[in-house]
C-alpha cells in the first residue's frame, strides 16, 4: 500500500528528487499558536518577542498517512510525540535563487 501524503502548508509543494511530484495544498493548513509580547518600541514601531505555542488544525494520525507542514510545526509536533509530520527539505533553487521545490522530505530529529 502507497503511503498517502498530505499536504497542511499553504501552497504547492513541488518534489525533484528523479521523481517529480507537485503536491498541492490541501485546503488546511496547520500552524502552531503565536504569542506576541510587546517588549518597547523604534521610531513608533512596536517590537515584539514571539513565542510559539501549541499545534492546531493537524489532524489525529491516520495509518499510511503523512503529513507535510512547515519545520515549526514539525519541531512542535515531533517534539509531541507526532511521527507522521515533515517538512521539505534540501531545498531546490533555480539559477537566480528562488526556491523551485524541494530533493527530500525532513522529520526533526
Amino acid at each position: 500500500m502507497e503511503t498517502r501524503v498530505v499536504n497542511l502548508t499553504p501552497h504547492t509543494i513541488n518534489v525533484v528528487c528523479g521523481v517529480e511530484v507537485a503536491i498541492p495544498a490541501s485546503g488546511t493548513v496547520a500552524r502552531c499558536r503565536e504569542i506576541s509580547t510587546p517588549v518597547g518600541e523604534v521610531n513608533g514601531i512596536p517590537i515584539v518577542t514571539k513565542t510559539f505555542g501549541e499545534v492546531v488544525d493537524l489532524p489525529e494520525p491516520q495509518e499510511d498517512t503523512i503529513y507535510i507542514v512547515s519545520a515549526l510545526v514539525a519541531a512542535a509536533a515531533v517534539k509531541a510525540g507526532r511521527l507522521d509530520v515533515v517538512s521539505p527539505g534540501d531545498l531546490v533553487r533555480d539559477a537566480d535563487g528562488k526556491i523551485i521545490g524541494c530533493a527530500s522530505f525532513c522529520r526533526p530529529a
